[in-house]
């Protein structure tokens, strides 16, 4: 049972190339929050890290971890799961840490359908306009205009969620 003492859960949410990592690991400098650490099967960018920025598995590990319950929340975004550990995010929790979450639209609504017993405040972030979006995911490891104009599809989807 939550007590006072206890921590809470912000999720911050958007398409991707939005900037809420960058935005997560601001509020995470200035503020007391851990930041959840997601479970990964797509290949790691140039300056990605494994542990730091996301644990980066493959799809059968994933899926044990599906199977096994083992995650508080999961989604399948562009042939890639993204997912994060129950038991991590509890622990955190119980100890009286705030968790900030980096998660997409389909994540935030399996917490929000969980009803764990703890704080939780999501917000959703949208980029200033279609336009920086489509240039930010150009300059991105994503230099293939198939990938960015498929994300540009997606933005419009997620957008309604």
């Amino acid at each position: 049972m939550p007590s006072r003492k206890d921590g809470m859960m912000v999720v911050l949410s958007s398409p991707s190339g939005v900037g809420k990592t960058t935005l997560v690991h601001r509020i995470a400098s200035k503020k007391n929050y851990k930041v959840s650490i997601s479970f990964t099967t797509r290949k790691p960018r140039t300056n990605e890290k494994n542990g730091k920025d996301y644990y980066f598995i493959s799809k059968n590990k994933f899926e044990n971890l599906i199977n096994n319950n083992e995650l508080i929340e999961y989604a399948e975004v562009f042939n890639n799961y993204y997912g994060t550990s129950k038991k991590k995010i509890l622990n955190y929790l119980i100890n009286g840490n705030n968790v900030l979450f980096d998660i997409d639209w389909q994540g935030t609504e399996l917490i929000k359908k969980k009803k764990i017993n703890y704080k939780l405040i999501t917000i959703f972030i949208l980029p200033p306009t279609k336009k920086e979006l489509f240039k930010r995911l150009s300059s991105r490891d994503m230099k293939d205009k198939l990938i960015v104009n498929e994300r540009m599809k997606k933005f419009n989807e997620d957008v309604l969620h």
